[in-house]
Protein backbone atom coordinates (compact mmCIF):
# COMPACT_ATOMS: atom_id res chain seq x y z
CA UNK A 1 0.00 0.00 0.00
CA UNK A 2 1.42 2.93 -1.15
CA UNK A 3 2.66 5.81 1.85
CA UNK A 4 -0.57 8.61 1.97
CA UNK A 5 0.44 11.69 0.77
CA UNK A 6 -0.30 14.75 3.23
CA UNK A 7 -1.06 18.50 1.34
CA UNK A 8 -1.38 22.04 3.10
CA UNK A 9 -2.91 25.25 2.11
CA UNK A 10 -0.79 28.53 0.91
CA UNK A 11 -2.43 30.90 1.62
CA UNK A 12 -0.05 33.31 -0.58
CA UNK A 13 -0.52 31.06 -3.63
CA UNK A 14 -4.24 30.08 -2.79
CA UNK A 15 -3.35 26.93 -3.58
CA UNK A 16 -2.64 23.26 -1.95
CA UNK A 17 0.95 22.48 -1.68
CA UNK A 18 2.10 18.48 -1.27
CA UNK A 19 3.94 18.35 2.34
CA UNK A 20 7.34 16.69 2.15
CA UNK A 21 8.72 15.02 5.32
CA UNK A 22 12.31 14.40 6.24
CA UNK A 23 13.87 11.23 6.69
CA UNK A 24 15.02 12.93 10.07
CA UNK A 25 11.72 13.65 11.29
CA UNK A 26 10.36 10.18 10.07
CA UNK A 27 13.06 8.65 12.26
CA UNK A 28 11.77 10.32 15.08
CA UNK A 29 8.41 9.79 14.49
CA UNK A 30 9.44 6.57 14.15
CA UNK A 31 11.20 6.13 17.48
CA UNK A 32 8.35 8.06 19.55
CA UNK A 33 6.18 5.20 18.25
CA UNK A 34 7.99 2.31 19.32
CA UNK A 35 9.87 4.09 22.34
CA UNK A 36 6.63 2.89 25.12
CA UNK A 37 6.91 -0.50 23.52
CA UNK A 38 10.36 -0.85 24.14
CA UNK A 39 9.74 0.73 27.80
CA UNK A 40 7.48 -1.68 28.37
CA UNK A 41 9.19 -4.51 27.63
CA UNK A 42 11.84 -3.82 29.70
CA UNK A 43 9.55 -3.54 32.34
CA UNK A 44 8.40 -6.39 32.04
CA UNK A 45 11.57 -8.28 31.59
CA UNK A 46 12.65 -6.39 34.94
CA UNK A 47 9.80 -7.84 36.78
CA UNK A 48 9.91 -11.36 35.29
CA UNK A 49 13.60 -11.61 36.42
CA UNK A 50 12.59 -10.05 40.39
CA UNK A 51 9.60 -12.63 40.59
CA UNK A 52 10.95 -15.79 38.24
CA UNK A 53 13.64 -17.62 38.42
CA UNK A 54 15.44 -18.22 34.65
CA UNK A 55 16.74 -22.31 34.11
CA UNK A 56 19.75 -21.73 34.78
CA UNK A 57 19.56 -19.50 38.11
CA UNK A 58 17.62 -22.60 39.43
CA UNK A 59 20.16 -25.23 37.89
CA UNK A 60 22.95 -23.02 39.76
CA UNK A 61 21.26 -22.88 42.99
CA UNK A 62 20.56 -26.98 42.73
CA UNK A 63 24.33 -27.25 41.94
CA UNK A 64 24.95 -25.03 44.93
CA UNK A 65 22.68 -27.02 47.30
CA UNK A 66 24.58 -30.12 46.35
CA UNK A 67 27.86 -28.49 46.75
CA UNK A 68 26.76 -27.32 50.28
CA UNK A 69 25.49 -30.83 51.70
CA UNK A 70 28.92 -32.14 50.25
CA UNK A 71 30.76 -29.78 52.84
CA UNK A 72 28.60 -30.88 55.77
CA UNK A 73 28.77 -34.68 54.89
CA UNK A 74 33.05 -33.86 54.96
CA UNK A 75 32.60 -31.83 58.26
CA UNK A 76 30.49 -34.62 59.99
CA UNK A 77 33.29 -37.11 58.61
CA UNK A 78 36.29 -35.25 59.52
CA UNK A 79 34.26 -34.48 63.38
CA UNK A 80 34.39 -38.91 62.85
CA UNK A 81 37.94 -39.29 62.16
CA UNK A 82 39.15 -36.52 64.66
CA UNK A 83 37.29 -39.16 67.57
CA UNK A 84 38.74 -41.98 65.84
CA UNK A 85 42.60 -40.94 65.83
CA UNK A 86 42.14 -39.75 69.56
CA UNK A 87 40.83 -42.86 70.47
CA UNK A 88 43.90 -44.77 68.50
CA UNK A 89 46.81 -42.30 70.45
CA UNK A 90 44.97 -43.09 73.41
CA UNK A 91 44.90 -47.00 72.90
CA UNK A 92 48.66 -46.53 71.79
CA UNK A 93 49.69 -44.68 74.99
CA UNK A 94 47.46 -46.56 77.55
CA UNK A 95 47.09 -50.05 76.55
CA UNK A 96 49.88 -51.15 73.26
CA UNK A 97 53.12 -49.49 74.50
CA UNK A 98 52.27 -50.37 78.10
CA UNK A 99 51.63 -54.28 77.03
CA UNK A 100 55.32 -53.24 76.07
CA UNK A 101 56.62 -51.43 78.57
CA UNK A 102 57.57 -48.40 76.40
CA UNK A 103 57.58 -45.19 76.79
CA UNK A 104 54.45 -42.94 75.34
CA UNK A 105 54.76 -41.39 72.03
CA UNK A 106 56.67 -38.01 71.97
CA UNK A 107 53.35 -35.45 71.91
CA UNK A 108 55.94 -33.15 70.03
CA UNK A 109 56.29 -35.85 67.38
CA UNK A 110 52.41 -36.74 66.88
CA UNK A 111 52.02 -32.28 66.67
CA UNK A 112 55.03 -32.14 63.95
CA UNK A 113 53.42 -35.17 61.57
CA UNK A 114 55.47 -34.75 58.63
CA UNK A 115 56.90 -31.93 59.89
CA UNK A 116 59.16 -29.08 57.33
CA UNK A 117 56.29 -28.52 54.63
CA UNK A 118 55.50 -24.79 53.56
CA UNK A 119 52.18 -23.05 54.76
CA UNK A 120 48.94 -24.23 52.50
CA UNK A 121 47.59 -21.32 50.79
CA UNK A 122 44.08 -21.54 50.06
CA UNK A 123 43.14 -17.79 48.79
CA UNK A 124 42.21 -19.91 45.57
CA UNK A 125 39.10 -20.75 47.24
CA UNK A 126 37.90 -17.42 48.83
CA UNK A 127 35.09 -15.38 47.67
CA UNK A 128 31.95 -17.65 47.82
CA UNK A 129 29.44 -18.39 50.37
CA UNK A 130 30.90 -21.73 50.76
CA UNK A 131 34.58 -20.67 51.11
CA UNK A 132 35.06 -20.63 55.15
CA UNK A 133 33.70 -23.96 55.49
CA UNK A 134 35.75 -25.24 52.78
CA UNK A 135 39.14 -23.86 54.25
CA UNK A 136 38.30 -24.81 57.55
CA UNK A 137 37.35 -28.53 56.48
CA UNK A 138 40.83 -28.80 54.80
CA UNK A 139 42.75 -27.00 57.23
CA UNK A 140 41.53 -30.27 59.84
CA UNK A 141 42.80 -32.42 57.10
CA UNK A 142 45.49 -31.60 56.77
CA UNK A 143 46.64 -31.71 60.53
CA UNK A 144 44.43 -35.21 60.42
CA UNK A 145 47.49 -36.00 57.79
CA UNK A 146 50.29 -35.65 60.22
CA UNK A 147 48.28 -36.72 63.08
CA UNK A 148 47.86 -40.17 61.30
CA UNK A 149 51.20 -40.38 59.64
CA UNK A 150 52.89 -39.79 63.41
CA UNK A 151 50.40 -42.32 64.51
CA UNK A 152 51.61 -45.22 61.68
CA UNK A 153 55.50 -44.28 63.15
CA UNK A 154 54.06 -45.14 66.56
CA UNK A 155 52.54 -48.33 65.72
CA UNK A 156 55.46 -49.12 63.23
CA UNK A 157 57.34 -49.01 66.97
CA UNK A 158 54.56 -51.16 68.40
CA UNK A 159 54.83 -53.52 65.96
CA UNK A 160 58.55 -54.27 66.47
CA UNK A 161 58.14 -54.53 69.90
CA UNK A 162 55.62 -56.99 69.78
CA UNK A 163 57.81 -59.07 67.16
CA UNK A 164 60.45 -58.39 69.80
CA UNK A 165 58.24 -59.18 72.50
CA UNK A 166 59.68 -62.79 73.07
CA UNK A 167 63.14 -61.65 73.40
CA UNK A 168 61.93 -59.14 75.65
CA UNK A 169 60.09 -61.55 78.46
CA UNK A 170 63.13 -63.81 77.62
CA UNK A 171 65.23 -60.89 78.83
CA UNK A 172 63.37 -59.26 81.65
CA UNK A 173 64.64 -60.10 85.12
CA UNK A 174 61.93 -62.62 86.52
CA UNK A 175 63.45 -65.58 88.40
CA UNK A 176 65.33 -65.74 91.64
CA UNK A 177 69.34 -66.27 91.41
CA UNK A 178 69.40 -68.32 93.92
CA UNK A 179 67.17 -71.35 93.88
CA UNK A 180 65.10 -72.34 96.66
CA UNK A 181 66.13 -75.64 97.37
CA UNK A 182 69.79 -73.72 98.15
CA UNK A 183 68.39 -70.91 99.75
CA UNK A 184 68.95 -70.84 103.31
CA UNK A 185 66.62 -67.75 103.61
CA UNK A 186 66.55 -64.41 102.81
CA UNK A 187 68.59 -62.36 105.09
CA UNK A 188 67.58 -58.60 103.88
CA UNK A 189 65.19 -56.72 101.49
CA UNK A 190 65.43 -53.71 99.60
CA UNK A 191 64.78 -50.65 101.94
CA UNK A 192 66.54 -48.83 104.95
CA UNK A 193 68.40 -51.67 107.07
CA UNK A 194 70.94 -51.48 110.17
CA UNK A 195 74.41 -51.33 108.33
CA UNK A 196 76.60 -54.18 109.53
CA UNK A 197 80.08 -52.24 109.79
CA UNK A 198 78.60 -48.70 111.01
CA UNK A 199 75.65 -49.81 112.97
CA UNK A 200 73.74 -46.61 111.24
CA UNK A 201 70.48 -46.92 108.76
CA UNK A 202 71.60 -47.13 105.52
CA UNK A 203 69.60 -47.36 102.18
CA UNK A 204 69.72 -51.42 101.44
CA UNK A 205 69.67 -51.47 97.07
CA UNK A 206 68.90 -55.33 96.59
CA UNK A 207 68.26 -58.60 98.33
CA UNK A 208 71.08 -60.70 100.41
CA UNK A 209 70.01 -64.47 99.89
CA UNK A 210 72.19 -66.28 102.22
CA UNK A 211 73.91 -69.73 101.03
CA UNK A 212 76.50 -71.89 101.60
CA UNK A 213 80.13 -71.00 99.68
CA UNK A 214 79.73 -72.19 96.09
CA UNK A 215 76.06 -72.56 95.78
CA UNK A 216 75.41 -71.52 91.97
CA UNK A 217 74.22 -68.13 91.18
CA UNK A 218 71.66 -68.23 87.90
CA UNK A 219 71.06 -65.35 85.60
CA UNK A 220 67.90 -63.96 86.37
CA UNK A 221 67.34 -63.21 82.39
CA UNK A 222 68.98 -63.12 78.93
CA UNK A 223 71.97 -60.83 78.64
CA UNK A 224 75.61 -59.90 78.27
CA UNK A 225 77.75 -59.53 80.78
CA UNK A 226 79.01 -55.53 80.99
CA UNK A 227 81.52 -55.94 84.00
CA UNK A 228 83.10 -57.99 86.31
CA UNK A 229 84.90 -56.75 89.23
CA UNK A 230 86.91 -58.06 91.81
CA UNK A 231 87.46 -55.65 94.60
CA UNK A 232 88.45 -56.00 98.18
CA UNK A 233 85.64 -53.81 100.09
CA UNK A 234 82.23 -52.77 98.79
CA UNK A 235 80.82 -55.34 96.12
CA UNK A 236 83.90 -57.38 96.93
CA UNK A 237 83.49 -60.00 93.47
CA UNK A 238 80.29 -59.11 91.18
CA UNK A 239 78.75 -59.41 87.67
CA UNK A 240 77.02 -56.65 85.53
CA UNK A 241 74.44 -58.28 82.94
CA UNK A 242 72.63 -55.80 80.48
CA UNK A 243 69.55 -57.07 79.73
CA UNK A 244 68.29 -54.76 77.47
CA UNK A 245 65.42 -52.66 77.38
CA UNK A 246 66.65 -50.48 80.03
CA UNK A 247 67.07 -53.43 82.44
CA UNK A 248 70.38 -54.47 84.39
CA UNK A 249 71.19 -56.79 87.47
CA UNK A 250 74.07 -56.60 89.37
CA UNK A 251 75.70 -60.21 91.44
CA UNK A 252 78.10 -59.38 94.30
CA UNK A 253 80.04 -60.81 96.86
CA UNK A 254 80.88 -63.87 94.47
CA UNK A 255 83.17 -66.39 95.12
CA UNK A 256 84.10 -67.12 91.48
CA UNK A 257 83.07 -66.62 88.29
CA UNK A 258 81.73 -68.83 85.91
CA UNK A 259 81.72 -66.40 82.75
CA UNK A 260 83.88 -63.45 81.29
CA UNK A 261 83.10 -60.14 80.00
CA UNK A 262 81.10 -60.11 77.09
CA UNK A 263 79.30 -63.31 77.11
CA UNK A 264 76.13 -63.71 76.18
CA UNK A 265 74.04 -65.11 78.73
CA UNK A 266 70.52 -66.86 79.15
CA UNK A 267 68.04 -67.27 81.79
CA UNK A 268 68.69 -69.48 84.39
CA UNK A 269 72.63 -70.29 83.25
CA UNK A 270 75.10 -70.18 86.37
CA UNK A 271 77.40 -66.88 86.14
CA UNK A 272 79.05 -67.15 89.27
CA UNK A 273 79.24 -68.81 93.00
CA UNK A 274 78.03 -67.51 96.52
CA UNK A 275 80.71 -66.47 98.36
CA UNK A 276 81.73 -63.78 101.39
CA UNK A 277 83.85 -61.28 99.44
CA UNK A 278 84.35 -57.19 99.89
CA UNK A 279 82.18 -55.46 102.38
CA UNK A 280 80.27 -58.70 103.70
CA UNK A 281 79.59 -60.23 106.79
CA UNK A 282 78.76 -63.52 106.28
CA UNK A 283 77.97 -65.92 102.74
CA UNK A 284 75.44 -64.40 100.34
CA UNK A 285 74.82 -63.10 97.39
CA UNK A 286 73.82 -59.57 97.29
CA UNK A 287 71.68 -59.19 93.98
CA UNK A 288 69.96 -56.00 92.16
CA UNK A 289 67.94 -54.71 90.04
CA UNK A 290 68.04 -51.63 87.54
CA UNK A 291 65.14 -50.13 85.62
CA UNK A 292 66.38 -47.81 83.12
CA UNK A 293 69.44 -46.23 85.63
CA UNK A 294 67.72 -46.16 88.62
CA UNK A 295 67.42 -48.88 91.20
CA UNK A 296 64.53 -50.66 92.04
CA UNK A 297 62.88 -53.59 94.21
CA UNK A 298 63.98 -56.89 92.51
CA UNK A 299 60.92 -58.59 94.86
CA UNK A 300 59.06 -57.08 91.88
CA UNK A 301 60.56 -59.12 89.51
CA UNK A 302 60.31 -62.59 91.10
CA UNK A 303 57.57 -64.03 88.81
CA UNK A 304 58.37 -67.09 86.53
CA UNK A 305 59.30 -69.46 89.23
CA UNK A 306 57.76 -69.21 92.61
CA UNK A 307 54.26 -69.41 93.60
CA UNK A 308 51.76 -67.26 94.90
CA UNK A 309 52.48 -68.56 98.22
CA UNK A 310 56.57 -68.75 97.93
CA UNK A 311 56.11 -65.33 96.69
CA UNK A 312 54.16 -63.77 99.19
CA UNK A 313 56.78 -65.23 101.95
CA UNK A 314 59.56 -63.70 99.99
CA UNK A 315 58.08 -60.67 100.13
CA UNK A 316 57.10 -60.97 104.32
CA UNK A 317 61.11 -61.90 104.15
CA UNK A 318 62.55 -59.30 102.71
CA UNK A 319 60.60 -56.69 104.18
CA UNK A 320 61.63 -56.96 107.63
CA UNK A 321 63.55 -54.32 108.90
CA UNK A 322 66.48 -56.31 109.66
CA UNK A 323 70.06 -55.75 108.85
CA UNK A 324 71.98 -56.29 105.98
CA UNK A 325 75.10 -58.88 105.19
CA UNK A 326 76.75 -55.57 103.37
Amino acid sequence: MARKEKFKFNSETLSYEKVEVSWGERVLRSLLFIAPAILLGFVFQFAFSAWFKSPNEIALEKEIAKLENSVNQAENSLNLLEEVVIDMRRRDDEIYRVIFNAEPFPEALRDLGTGGTAETSYDHLKGSQLSDKVISNLKRLRKLEKQVYAQSISYDEVIKLAREKEKMLASIPSIQPVANKDLKRVASGYGWRIDPHYHTKKMHWGLDFTASIGTKIHSSGNGKVVLIERKKWGYGNSIVIDHGYGYRTRYAHLNDFNVKLGDQITRGQVIGFVGNTGKSTGPHLHYEVEKNGKKVNPTHYFHADLSPEDYEKMIEMSTNGNQSFD
